[in-house]
């Protein structure tokens, strides 16, 4: 179905214009904070808005004959039709094709999506006249229904019993729910959240959600421990002990999640198969203090971690040298790294940071989120657009300034890793959300000056020209039926480039090849048995080789599809297109006016 209502037209007309002129354009100047305001008193690092020119050309998009103009609202339209209409069962409440953890991120996506579009209409409901409110109203509750509907066919049994990191997708993901709930009703209804029976219906899920929520994070905490590494949490209890960038990642932002969304929950049923299940839960208040001083301490900790590589990128994590042998703990620290990095690895911690500037106030967790935006775009070749010579070379997460998995060019990423790049844009456009500069919760949060919060905006529209033409990248490879492949970049790709992009040395690219997970420095002594649903277990593969043992000649011949390798078009690749198209919109349109 083409999307033919009005999304508050004046915003679509001014991105789709501000686009056209922002792909042809310089970039913007340091921002000069609002008069009355000296620049001395600034905090925050205002390098940040200025990268070094070594770093990146003047141009921040040079002219490019492909280039071309899109609407990134209609286009996220379409895009998450095609997921929802292709790939969820409704009968059944789910997307079938997506394991357990990446369908608590298909439904994360659904909710940011509606996020985005709901605030692009302008009407009030009950009693409005607009009719075009009425179809919108119409399409919202349709895919909020479909939200809804996954709540009940989400595997939420099997998942307590599976790796800590699946188990905070599904906090994530709730919560996100929870936001987009406030949001649509306080912006279209006029009685907001009251208990008025003129409110919206969507808001009597938001304790069944918010109930989820807390079961997910509780049991999650059990994973955090001080005896290795001197905290940390690990990765999989049925494993020997990892601990990983994306769990800690995800605890962290799934903490300030909960301390600044988190509505409260009085459902006293514990949810949980232990010895205690017939103990009644506490309730649990809103805005509780533990989770922000858990998010604190948790990346207090992941920072002084030595996670992180020479071009300022997340590797995958640590495991413990020595650990179990003759009964020990080995040396117990963090000493043997797993250089390999992931797109998803860079972005999960972005959201973590932007909300734990709001729950404390201190810039430096801005400044540490903006500098890894930095070396991220560094890393896909976003600097050498205009050298013909480096252009299509590997750059550590891409070439060319399109974002790849090292998987990419071979067809060979798995489940897991036709998820990630879409889990970076998204966290990517939590970081970017516009500073407050009103307290979110008086007492709890903190409000932005507007010298910080004008600093903030600048450095998330630089980003803007590199987000779109990821987004670009990533239409040009949908098919027929209007799904997306998972190579963006391979329009342009050198083969002698492909052969260049091999795992780094110390890399394990477990992620895409479960069988390392066979190896005892994971299983340990005990023969590796897989969980129902697992992370990277059960994760769908595509080509079981390293990509150093394929030969990518054979792969990049010819005029056919290149997306059609491997494991193809799936649920996943499809998020991956809607995240990075709402990425594209909401950095166009909240920054559009911003000088």
């Amino acid at each position: 179905m083409a999307w033919t209502y009005t999304w508050n037209p004046r915003c679509l007309l001014a991105a789709t214009v501000f686009i056209s002129l922002f792909l042809r354009t310089q970039a913007s100047s340091a921002a000069t904070p609002e008069s009355g305001e000296p620049i001395q008193e600034i905090s925050f690092d205002q390098a940040l808005l200025q990268p070094p020119v070594s770093a990146y050309e003047t141009s921040v998009f040079p002219s490019n004959e492909n280039d071309f103009f899109f609407s990134p609202l209609e286009e996220l339209h379409n895009a998450l039709e095609t997921m929802q209409t292709h790939y969820f069962e409704l009968w059944i409440g789910t997307w079938p094709g997506a394991i357990d953890w990446t369908a608590a991120v298909m439904g994360t996506y659904v909710s940011a999506s509606l996020f985005s579009l709901t605030r692009t209409m302008d009407y009030i409901l009950p009693g409005t006249t607009s009719i075009d409110g009425q179809r919108i109203e119409n399409e919202v509750n349709k895919y909020f229904s479909q939200a809804v509907a996954y709540y009940f066919g989400e595997n939420a049994f099997s998942i307590r019993t599976q790796a800590y990191d699946d188990m905070l997708w599904v906090v994530l993901g709730w919560l996100e729910n929870i936001k987009f709930i406030k949001l649509h009703t306080t912006l279209h209804y006029s009685r907001g959240l009251s208990d008025s029976d003129f409110g919206w219906y969507g808001k009597q899920f938001r304790n069944a959600f918010a109930h989820r929520a807390r079961i997910f994070y509780d049991i999650t905490t059990k994973g955090w421990s001080t005896e290795l590494c001197g905290g940390g949490m690990t990765w999989n209890p049925h494993l020997e002990p990892y601990k990983n960038a994306i769990t800690n990642e995800l605890f962290i932002s799934a903490a300030i999640g909960m301390y600044l969304y988190f509505p409260g929950d009085d459902i006293t049923s514990p949810f949980e198969a232990s010895a205690d299940d017939d103990m009644d839960l506490p309730p649990a208040k809103p805005h509780d203090v533990k989770y922000l001083r858990t998010a604190i301490d948790a990346y207090a900790w992941l920072k002084n971690s030595n996670m992180t590589n020479e071009k300022g990128l997340y590797v995958d994590g640590f495991h413990i040298r020595n650990y179990g042998k003759n009964g020990t703990i080995g040396t117990g620290k963090c000493d043997v790294r797993n250089e390999m990095v992931y797109t998803y690895n860079q972005g999960v911690i972005l959201s973590g940071l932007r909300s734990l500037w709001e729950g404390t106030g201190q810039i430096f967790y801005l400044e540490d989120g903006h500098t890894l935006v930095r070396n991220v775009i560094a890393a896909t070749g976003w600097h050498h657009r205009s050298s013909a010579e480096k252009e299509s070379q590997w750059a550590g997460l891409g070439r060319n300034g399109i974002m790849e998995e090292i998987c990419d060019p071979w067809g060979s990423c798995s489940q897991n890793g036709q998820t990630f790049k879409g889990i970076f844009f998204h966290h990517l456009t939590l970081f970017c959300e516009p500073l407050p500069l009103v307290a979110m919760i008086p007492g709890r949060t903190y409000r932005a000056s507007k010298a910080e919060a004008r600093l903030h905006a600048e450095s998330c529209k630089e980003y803007a020209p590199w987000v779109s033409y990821n987004a670009q990248a990533a239409l040009k490879t949908k098919d027929e039926k209007g799904e997306f492949g998972m190579w963006w970049g391979h329009r342009g790709t050198r083969e002698r480039d492909v052969e260049e992009s091999l795992i780094p040395d110390g890399a394990i690219d477990y992620r895409n090849n479960a069988s390392f997970l066979l190896d005892p420095l994971w299983s340990g002594s005990q023969p590796f048995s897989s969980q129902n649903g697992g992370t990277t277990e059960n994760a769908k593969l595509g080509a079981r080789r390293n990509p150093s043992q394929a030969s990518s000649t054979s792969k990049l011949k010819g005029n056919w599809d290149r997306n059609d390798r491997g494991r193809g078009r799936t649920v996943e690749t499809q998020g991956g297109g809607v995240s990075v198209l709402r990425a594209t919109w909401e950095l166009i349109n909240l920054y559009k006016n911003v000088d």
